[in-house]
This record gives structure tokens, sequence and C-alpha cells, in this order.
């Protein structure tokens, strides 16, 4: 480490604590609300009703698109309600993202998930009791614990709300049984109203979150699921990369391409790469550091496109994303219409395109086959489980496992998905909650008072790692802050283990509380174990759900390959909004397809392609160039050079064409 700071030195009182309470919003309005805390003058389409609504006590639902600003909904109110807002919420790594971004807005919030420490949970709780806390966001499996249900009397709570409501419907494409919960919660708040917030729901879907909710005659608020500056096309093509190439030479600006697998994201990415073009590659296997150098990248523009699985973009605040590609078919309308809704946000025309071949129809097919293994399988996979788990028959109620189902697949020779599937069904029919925690980031907190660090005789690599942590990151003697090993590694001159060393021994001298990075999915027990025998898998979440999936796979096929009706339309009337049989956005493949246009001029495209070839610098030109020059002749483009190939006059090596 560096040596040219003298021990000693550091005035640890010049590192003041970031966190005075809760601001007092009495006599504020919701505008004077979002100028303040967001310097926003304006709010989005619908934002301001759904805020009304839910200031004048009424039970909610807002169905806003991907973009729309949901969370300003809920934020907004509560700041100006008394007490605490509850926001519950599936995705734990989105839910800390939140708390971080409002305590960067001088917004005290905090969060409280399963695989928490109890000092952390028991803080947390510490800080709702003396009003230090505005926003409580909370994993819905952590509504069953009764250290979290014993808390809630001792609380003023004027609001509940629901993100990503559709969750809580049976019928919904993303079913959590852990949402079931949110009823037990609101009976023992009957005075706070609901809040149900989501993007894409079908009109069953949403009847049946009100029902769920157990909603007092519900204010439903939504805008049209049309994204009038998105072109909505479809590329049907049996060599998508090359038509992935053309599609990025046509369109400027970051994108984003989804796949579905890990593998695939690195495959991509790299061809891209070889093909000059900007890319990293982002999918859950990830280390956290990996992970948030290529997000970093990516939002700042130093990486054009990032190849990801679908999880990625969910909370990300990037505007200006021009081009969203599906290279893998979604399994649902509800998955596709979210993800491509990430283009655009900023108002300005953007595409999303998707692209198909006939072998993606046996993959939906497919899907529908592997999400349902028999009832025979899921059973032994509940035994394998216990068994692993080293689980007595007759015990386990209230039990918390850390659970790594790749290490249980590999000791006992099982199919990862067929695991995971089951595992899913388990989790509906409540015998556990299975918590995929993929990455929680290092935290720290101090837990000796400021003038206390005076008296504390630290090794000099200690009081260097002390001072960095109390110049980067501020309010760490009030709460957890998360922490970056390697960062402090780079600018103190030593390894990242060295600062865990470091860390280590300070939290063993009672100076510091360290939480280091951990990667452990955990099973939450909420039955005890039971001879396998006697599971039962209910029709509703077995017969009834492939019965609905079939009908999702079936839209979703309608919407790639039906070229015979508007694209949006096709979209928009499965979302349940009234279309019109001659409707036409003017924008999608298919309303391009009508458009009139002039005949193909073969002898003006050869002297064009020959010239553009020789004055490319290596005698060569890429199909991709021929697309951006003439998008919309492009079909007759590739079927005259395929021609000019097929009698010797041009040369086509899978990308480049020359003479």
């Amino acid at each position: 480490m560096s040596d040219d700071i003298p021990y000693g030195y550091y005035d640890f009182s010049v590192y003041e604590d970031d966190e005075d309470g809760a601001d007092s919003n009495v006599d504020a309005t919701p505008a004077d609300i979002l100028e303040k805390y967001w310097h926003y003058t304006a709010f989005r389409p619908m934002q301001a009703e759904i805020i009304d609504s839910v200031l004048g006590g009424h039970d909610t639902i807002g169905l806003l698109p991907t973009g729309g600003g949901k969370s300003i909904t809920f934020q907004v109110p509560a700041l100006m309600l008394p007490g605490i807002t509850i926001v519950v919420t599936p995705l734990v790594s989105l839910m800390k993202d939140q708390v971080d971004n409002l305590k960067r807005r001088d917004i005290p919030a905090a969060c409280i998930y399963m695989g928490m420490t109890k000092h952390q949970a028991d803080y947390a709780y510490e800080r709702c009791l003396q009003g230090r806390v505005k926003l409580l966001y909370v994993a819905p499996e952590r509504l069953s614990r009764d250290s979290f249900l014993s808390q809630l009397a001792r609380w003023q709570i004027s609001l509940i709300v629901v993100d990503e409501a559709h969750c809580i419907s049976q019928w919904g494409y993303d079913f959590r049984p852990s949402y079931l919960r949110i009823r037990d919660l609101r009976e023992r708040i009957p005075s706070a109203p609901v809040l149900a917030l989501t993007a894409s729901a079908t009109p069953e879907v949403v009847a049946d979150i009100a029902g769920q909710l157990d909603m007092k005659e519900p204010r439903r608020y939504s805008l049209s699921f049309t994204r009038d500056n998105i072109s909505f096309l479809i590329r049907h093509t049996d060599r998508k990369f090359v038509k992935l190439l053309q599609i990025l030479a046509a369109v400027d600006g970051s994108g984003i391409i989804y796949v579905r697998s890990r593998r695939r994201t690195v495959e991509i990415a790299d061809a891209l790469a070889k093909a000059g073009i900007s890319a990293a590659a982002y999918h859950a296997g990830l280390d956290f550091e990996t992970k948030t150098s290529r997000q970093d990248s990516w939002q700042d523009g130093s990486t054009r496109i990032m190849v990801a699985t679908t999880a990625f973009g969910m909370g990300i605040d990037k505007p200006d994303v021009r081009l969203v590609v599906h290279y893998d078919l979604p399994s649902t309308l509800e998955e596709y219409y979210q993800e491509a809704g990430r283009a655009g946000r900023d108002g300005k025309a953007s595409v999303a395109v998707l692209l198909a071949d006939e072998r993606d129809k046996a993959t939906l097919a497919r899907r529908v086959a592997e999400a349902f293994p028999s009832k025979d399988k899921i059973r032994l996979v509940y035994d394998e489980i216990c068994r692993f788990l080293a689980l007595p028959m007759g015990e386990g109620f209230g039990a918390l496992f850390e659970f790594n189902p790749a290490t249980m697949c590999t000791r006992y020779s099982m199919q990862p998905r067929t695991v995971m599937t089951a595992i899913g069904f388990l989790d509906r029919a409540g015998y556990f909650s299975f918590i995929e925690e993929l990455e929680t980031r290092s935290r720290v907190m101090i837990r000796v008072q400021r003038n206390e660090l005076y008296d504390i005789d630290f090794e000099p690599q200690q009081e260097e790692a002390m001072h960095y942590m109390l110049r980067n990151y501020p309010g760490l003697f009030a709460d957890y802050v998360f922490i970056d090993e390697v960062a402090m590694a780079h600018a103190l001159g030593c390894r990242p283990d060295d600062i865990y060393k470091i860390l280590v021994e300070m939290r063993r001298q009672h100076t510091i509380y360290y939480v280091p990075r951990t990667s452990t999915p955990y099973i939450y027990f909420t039955a005890n174990r039971i001879p396998s025998g006697q599971l039962s898998i209910p029709r509703t979440i077995y017969e009834d759900r492939r019965s609905k999936m079939e009908e999702r796979t079936a839209a979703m096929k309608k919407f790639a390959y039906d070229d015979s009706s508007c694209r949006v339309a096709t979209m928009l009337r499965y979302f349940g909004e009234d279309i019109p049989d001659d409707y036409a956005c003017g924008k999608c493949d298919v309303c391009r397809s009508r458009r009139p246009h002039a005949s193909f001029d073969t002898a003006a495209f050869e002297e064009w392609l020959y010239k553009a070839i020789g004055d490319a610098p290596e005698g060569r030109i890429a199909l991709s160039d021929i697309d951006a020059v003439m998008p919309l002749r492009s079909a007759e483009a590739g079927e005259h050079i395929r021609r000019m190939v097929a009698d010797g006059r041009l040369r086509f090596d899978g990308i480049y064409i020359s003479v």
C-alpha cells in the first residue's frame, strides 16, 4: 500500500453521517415533490392520475408500459403520506438498486429480503420504528416470517405497493406463489390502500390481480400498449447472424440483443466484435464487477451493443436505446413486449426486431413440454432436494438453507433444466420458496461511534482502508453501504484478497460489520418434509397452467408468423384493446410491405454495387452495407445478388461481396 501518508494523519471527524431522517412534505403538492427530488417539471401520462387516486385512499391498478415511470407513481405519494410505504417486489437486485437510487436523492429507504443477516434486518426494523424510513422494499418471501409480521403493528403504514403485480395472478405468465402472502399483509393493515402496478397484463390477469388483493372498487388507470415511436419488425431468415449484421448497419445507436442462453451471449458478442461492432455479453453467471463494468460501459455509450439474457434491462434507465433485437423467440407476448419496450424510452424513433425461422416453431412447442415435467419427476426432485439438504422427514418448517442447484445436479447426476422446472412447481404448490439470490454485493457498516475511531489502534493498512471507505462511501455510520473491494484494492495499491483480509480482521475486532459478496441461492421451507408420495400438485398450477402456456405460445406464434394483419394490432388485441379490423400502425413490417413503391431497377443497382465494391478499401462490401443504403428493397437486392453470384459475376463468402 501507499506509504506517502503518515500513520495517524486521518481526521475521521470530517466524514459526516448523511442521514438526518425523513423530510416533512406535508404541505407539498405532487408537482412540488417531483421537482424537489427528481428535478422534473411535469409528470408523464397517467402518473398524476394514479398519484391522485392513491392520495385519495383508493385501491388502484396502474398499467403503464415499460419505461412509463411506474416507480414515480408510488415514490411521490410515499413522500407526502405519513409513515411508511411498503413496496413488495420480486427482484432482490432491482430492490437494492432502487434503494440506492432513492438514497442518492436524499429519500430515506430500506429493503428487507431473505438472506439478510439478523442484524441487518433488525437494524432496518429499528429505522422504520424511529421514522427514518419512508419506503420499505420487501421481498414477498419475507411476508411469511414472524419476525417481519411482528413489526407491522409497531409501524405507521400508509400505503402498500405491489410491483410486478402480474406475479400474483395464477393466470399471469410469471406467477409466484409467494405473492399470495400479500393478501395476509393487507388483512393486517386494512386501512392502507393498495397500488398494484404492472407493465403487461391481459384483462383476465388484471381481474385476477384485483381479486387476489381483495381490492375494494379499484380504480384502474392504463395507457395504450402501443408505442408509437417503435417500429415492430419481424424478419424471417435462416441466416440470423447475417441478418443481424444488416440490421446493425441500418440502425444507428445503442442496442440490446436478447438471446435465451448464456453461451449464446458470449458467442454473438465475440462474433460482433470480430465484425468491428462494439459489443459485450451479459448474463447472470458473470461476477458482480464484470456485470457492473459492462453495464456502465454500455450505459455511457462506450459499448454500443449488449448481448444479454432476458433479465437484462429491468430497472435500467437508459432512454436512448434505439434498437432491441430478439435473436431467439420469447415464449410469450408479455415477455416480448416488456423487453422490446426498453427501446426508445426518450420518445424518439426506435426499432424492435424479432428474428424468426421455421425451427423456432418447434422450439416454442418444445418449451411447453420442458416446462411441464411429469409429476413423478417433480416428486423425485423434491426427495433429492431434501436428501441433499439432509432434511429429516417431518421437519423443516421455517428453515432457511443455502442451496446450489448446480451442485446437487452434479452430485446426483440430474438434469439442471428438469430440476429448476420442478423447483418452480414445488414453490408454487407451497412446499418451499426458492430465492434465487444470484449476486449479493459486499457491504460494510461502521459499528463504533465516530469519536471512538480516534481511540482504536489501527494497523497502517487498516487505517488506510478506513480512510478510503469514509471518503468514498457516505453513510457508513447509519446503515450498510455497498462497497467494491476491487476498486479499493486498485486505489490502495494491493490485491482484492488483501482488502478482504483487512476487512475480515476489522470485523473480528468489532470495528465494522462486513458482509462479503456471495452468490448462493436459498430455499426456505414453508412446510415440514413429507413423503414424496403425498405431494399434491394442484390442477390449477399444473394442468390449467399448461393450457394457459399453450395459449400464450399460440399467440406468440401468431404474432411472429401470421403476416395477414398489422403486428401492432395483433399485440394490442392480445392485451385486450378494442382494435378495428382495418387498423394499421404504418410502421411494422406488414404495414411497410403494403406501401406502394417503385419497381426494383436492376441496372441502377448493379451500377451502384460495382462502384461501391471498387471504392471499398479492401475491394469488398458487406451485405449490411447494401441493406443500409436500400433497406426497403433488401429482398429484391438479395435475390439479384444471388443471381449474380450464380452467374459468376460476384463472389460471396457469407458476409462480404467482392468481384
